[in-house]
């Protein structure tokens, strides 16, 4: 049934479709040294502490129109955090009204909050490999809600609320509600992509992938950035005061670990398959 943003459909009771939205968001760090990756972790265990992913959520429901009625929050040692909300829906007409084309939500200026039947959850994993120079922090967020109520009005926020070089989307709709003469409507909203609800200024910045299964309202997207400046992945120093070995070497890495987890399996490098066949010649 097409709609357009003005019409409602009158429904018998009220709205009883789910609509959870996860978003996954992963950094990537070249750290040299142990010292380093502590620093980073340290670094990142600051920046996205519990209070500050509250914040953000608290601002994820002002955007969809919930209200907290709950938030329990925790930072963890060695690293990491949470925070979970239970919210209720509020009315449409307070939310936020400023949005892009086809793109809810403004701009940002693990923690879980819950609604009325719903939550917001945030979780951080902040780690590194145990012998090579990368680092890595990932950022679960999942937004599941009940109702009018849609956790796509904050996906822009979401976006920009974090420094992302590779993130992940889920959106699903589950369950059904009727309308006044007893029909089921099994999604009450025009979907085809979570591109629709992505501003074309981030489309433009990342490379993007769909997995959609519309019979299933089940939607994934992933994205990676397309430009890579390898200044932006050294934690404390420049590319300057690196060779041009150094520099071609870790690019390689960090951009080997990007695929892995963009494309969600192992990749092997050229360079170490041609090792392994030297040693298997051997």
């Amino acid at each position: 049934m097409a709609l357009t943003p003005e019409q409602r459909i009158t429904l018998h009771g009220f709205n009883n479709l789910t609509k959870s939205l996860s978003f996954n968001m992963y950094d990537i760090c070249y750290t040299r040294t142990r010292e380093e990756r502590k620093a980073y972790l340290e670094y990142i265990d600051e920046q996205y502490n519990a209070e500050r992913l509250t914040k953000i959520l608290n601002t994820v429901s002002d955007i969809i129109g919930a209200h907290v009625l709950n938030i329990a929050k925790q930072d963890y040692e060695p690293q990491g955090s949470s925070v979970t909300m239970l919210v209720s829906e509020g009315p449409v007409d307070t939310a936020p009204t400023e949005s892009f084309e086809e793109s809810p939500g403004p701009l940002p200026e693990a923690v879980v909050a819950h609604l009325d039947k719903s939550h917001i959850t945030v979780h951080t994993y902040p780690e590194y490999h145990p012998d090579e120079g990368i680092s890595t922090f990932r950022a679960d967020i999942d937004v599941s809600t009940c109702g009018e109520i849609s956790p796509l009005k904050a996906l822009n926020y979401m976006i920009h609320s974090f420094d992302t070089d590779i993130f992940t989307m889920d959106y699903r709709v589950r369950g059904f509600t009727r309308d006044i003469n007893g029909h089921k409507l099994f999604i009450d909203h025009e979907i085809s992509s979570i591109q629709n609800y992505i501003p074309q200024s981030i489309k433009d910045k990342y490379h993007m992938i769909d997995v959609n299964v519309y019979q299933e309202n089940i939607f994934h997207t992933k994205c990676k950035l397309r430009e890579f400046d390898l200044n932006n992945y050294l934690f404390g120093y420049t590319k300057d005061k690196l060779t041009a070995e150094e520099q071609e070497e870790i690019t390689e890495s960090l951009t080997l670990e990007m695929d892995e987890i963009f494309y969600g399996k192992n990749i092997y490098s050229a360079t170490l398959e041609d090792e392994e066949g030297a040693a298997g010649e051997v």
